[in-house]
């Protein structure tokens, strides 16, 4: 059975080709202050996040759209020893790599979500990080330790993998998991009065306002200490050495201590308030709730003194209005992260805001542990950790595992001679997994397995159904109003939802790649495959014509006038989709390009005043390459006078291809054996353009920056990032402000700004058919 379904249609998407602005994330600054007697304090570079400084006159404060508000790389997607291995039937591997730095191999065969899709869930232990990859399960094709490795880009060994048999290697792993990162937080709260400009002025506050005492309340309950059994965040639970009470909460599975300034203990004798600094002055994150009127002198990270918080969130409630405003500081070396602030960043619903500052908070605590002093930290530690697991496992090594064996070979049943001994190890290994799992869960550290929020939302991704029990193969698609286009087995359907498909071309038009331009009145189809390949044009009127007077459904013989010229033997084109000023189209016929634009004619209507649609349309030029491009991007230049580009993928790299001169520009180069290009997304910011260049498990962003003399300076830059999916996707598409991709059986959702995960959806055979740019993708299952 096979039905389309559409993800829900929603405004919050965007669904833009990637247009988007850094700049909601706020803009880095310089920030000086003076202190109580006028001395000069200066906190370093932070980016500044405000909402929009061009307010809107009459906006109304609050009306903002909350889809967007996501935890990036939440623990329930991220922590996948915990989550799929503990307790199961697992292998675990030892080597050392070609520069003889240890690493281990974790693998299992699970069900993804019990949604019936066993797959093969595989973690790469080493010091520079983990890695993580799913692998599809075939019950005819084994799968080798050695071909697990090559899909991480690891195939040469100084000595190569063993499996290691002990189950208290388990004990070890979940170690070296836990220092991804935190599942539980540890916040500071500062009150700070009207007019207070130094640190010491604000830890001396004893007691705050009747709107702090609110605003501590919204953020959480308030719990006793002593005798507290969850989460403490590094507060006494003993002797009320660290104040009687505190504030904790528990968000989307994450334990949360706030360190509330007013609730630590607090000395007259002490200025400072060194009690309160040691903790506060310690947290990655700290509010500071700021009291008085928005003219006056406000906050700046240069009245705290600490080395170590790198974001603070400003908070000021106004009594007029009942609302929060929100200001975000983060150290100009933390990534960018989300939810970027609505615009004015007023909040008159609590819930919302409360909602919006947890999300915002965890994710750039997050964000910090990536900057490079956490992360270099983090590295030695982890480095530290698995050497010192590799040298306790030495001594063992041919006394507890077996040389080479193959991941294939650890599947099939066991020998006679050894089942029973297998069968009892199995036994213990699972034993001891399930008690460390709950041992774990008990302790407080185990991430959440659902996410749960503080009242219930729809996400943008949600799917709905479009056509239920659809009965032909599915070769490409493209929207049409609120219709679908299909080219299929059986030739071109219309499918509207609920209605019976409707027949445009016969099954002699086997039409592979199309484009349904409504503005532009034109339909674009490449047909056939080898020598027959050809581009065609049809007129959308014409075509809504014929259907609509139900004359003759068109076949390839009705098709010979929509032909352009000189595209015969095609097997790829692509066309501009930004706001460019004409239609281009660039056509590959083996390692030739052909670039061709419509005719300006300002006289033209969308009737058209030629009788052909093909008249419409110039060849331009042709471009040699070295190679048959496999993937092509066309890329805007920032204004009209500079030159356009091409991206094309072929053999191991990505160029950008000058449109005018022909010459070619390396971009990208993949240090891999196999390459399996995806593709190159036009991701637009400020105007200038980006591509994600998408192939293997690997995306990277690259900024392509203004054209110098013909030229794109292609050059390292501090906006450049990659990441690497969970699975492999065959097809990539952004739905701004998130990008996905589509695999055999799941769709990963991640943020375009920075390629955090914030949601993996598992569909059993899925297929993308089209994506448009009016709502969010259709898919086939």
């Amino acid at each position: 059975m096979k039905h389309f379904c559409s993800s829900s249609v929603s405004e919050d998407l965007g669904c833009r080709r990637g247009e988007f602005s850094r700049k909601h994330y706020g803009s880095v600054e310089l920030l000086i202050s003076s202190d109580a007697d006028g001395a000069i304090q200066r906190a370093g570079r932070f980016r500044v996040e405000n909402g929009s400084t061009d307010e809107i006159a009459g906006y109304t404060p609050g009306t903002w759209h909350r889809t967007d508000v996501h935890l990036e790389n939440p623990e329930y997607y991220t922590r996948w020893y915990f989550k799929y291995f503990l307790g199961k039937v697992h292998q675990n591997y030892i080597g050392t790599d070609s520069e003889k730095n240890p690493f281990f191999l974790s693998v299992v065969l699970s069900d993804q979500n019990n949604q019936r899709v066993p797959q093969y869930h595989s973690i790469l232990w080493r010091k520079t990080g983990t890695q993580k990859i799913c692998l599809p399960y075939s019950p005819t094709k084994t799968l080798s330790v050695k071909s697990i490795l090559s899909a991480m880009s690891l195939e040469k060994f100084e000595k190569g993998p063993r499996e290691i048999f002990h189950p208290d290697i388990q004990k070890d792993l979940l170690v070296l998991e836990e220092q991804e990162g935190s599942v539980n937080f540890k916040f500071g709260v500062l009150y700070a009065k009207d007019g207070q400009l130094t640190d010491d002025e604000m830890f001396s506050n004893e007691t705050g306002s009747e709107s702090f005492q609110r605003f501590l309340h919204l953020l959480g309950d308030t719990i006793t200490l002593k005798g507290w059994t969850g989460y403490r965040g590094g507060l006494d639970t003993k002797n009320d050495t660290t104040g009687t009470f505190s504030i904790y909460t528990v968000y989307q599975g994450h334990e949360i201590m706030f360190h509330v300034s007013t609730m630590l203990p607090y000395s007259r004798e002490n200025k400072q308030q060194v009690e309160r600094k040691r903790h506060i002055g310690n947290d990655i994150v700290t509010i500071v709730f700021q009291e008085g009127e928005e003219t006056a002198p406000a906050f700046k990270p240069s009245m705290i003194r600490s080395h170590f918080t790198h974001i603070f969130a400003l908070v000021r409630y106004n009594k007029q209005n009942d609302s929060y405003r929100l200001k975000i500081f983060s150290e100009e070396s933390v990534p960018l992260f989300g939810p970027p602030l609505p615009s004015p960043p007023v909040f008159t619903n609590h819930q919302e805001f409360r909602d919006f500052v947890l999300v915002k908070l965890i994710n750039g605590e997050k964000a910090t542990l990536e900057t490079p002093t956490f992360s270099q930290k983090r590295q030695r530690t982890l480095d530290m950790l698995i050497r010192s697991l590799y040298q306790d496992l030495m001594p063992d090594l041919h006394k507890n595992m077996l040389n080479r064996r193959s991941f294939s070979d650890v599947l099939p049943e066991s020998p006679k001679s050894t089942r029973k001994k297998e069968e009892a190890r199995q036994a213990e290994f699972v034993r001891l997994g399930q008690a460390l799992k709950l041992k774990t869960g008990v302790k407080g550290d185990t991430p959440a397995t659902l996410a749960t929020t503080s009242f219930c939302k729809k996400e943008p991704w949600e799917s709905q159904s479009f056509c239920s029990n659809f009965p032909h193969e599915v070769v490409c698609a493209d929207s049409w109003g609120k219709s679908l286009l299909v080219s299929t087995d059986a030739g071109v359907l219309l499918i509207d939802d609920g209605q019976t498909a409707v027949q445009v071309f016969d099954k002699t038009l086997q039409i592979k790649q199309m484009h349904v331009l409504e503005a532009l009145d034109y339909l674009i189809a490449r047909t056939d495959k080898g020598k027959d390949s050809r581009l065609l044009v049809f007129r959308l009127s014409s075509v809504q014509k014929d259907i609509e007077t139900k004359q003759v459904i068109r076949s390839k013989y009705d098709c010979r006038e929509n032909k352009l010229e000189r595209t015969k033997g095609c097997h790829l084109y692509a066309i501009n989709t930004h706001h460019g000023s004409e239609l281009r189209i660039v056509v590959a016929i083996r390692n030739k390009l052909l670039l061709i634009t419509k005719k300006y004619n300002p006289c033209n209507s969308l009737t058209g005043s030629s009788p052909s649609p093909v008249e419409e349309f110039q060849y331009i030029r042709e471009i040699c390459l070295s190679d048959p491009p496999v993937v092509m991007t066309l890329v805007d230049g920032p204004t009209e006078d500079s030159d356009n580009m091409i991206c094309v993928a072929y053999r191991h790299q990505f160029d950008l291809v000058n449109e005018s001169t022909g010459e070619s520009y390396r971009l990208h180069h993949i240090e891999a054996n196999k390459v399996n290009f995806v593709a190159a997304i036009d991701v637009y910011e400020d105007g200038e353009a980006g591509l994600l260049l998408c192939y293997n498990y690997v995306c990277q962003y690259r900024k392509v920056y203004p054209f110098n003399g013909g030229s794109p300076l292609i050059q390292p830059s501090a906006y450049d990032f990659h990441f690497c999916w969970n699975q492999v996707p065959y097809a990539v598409v952004c739905a701004f402000p998130y990008i996905l991709a589509f695999t055999t059986d799941s769709i990963e959702i991640r943020l375009v700004v920075n390629g955090n995960l914030v949601h993996t959806a598992v569909v059993p055979e899925l297929q993308l058919v089209a994506s448009r740019t009016s709502c969010t993708p259709f898919h086939s299952l």
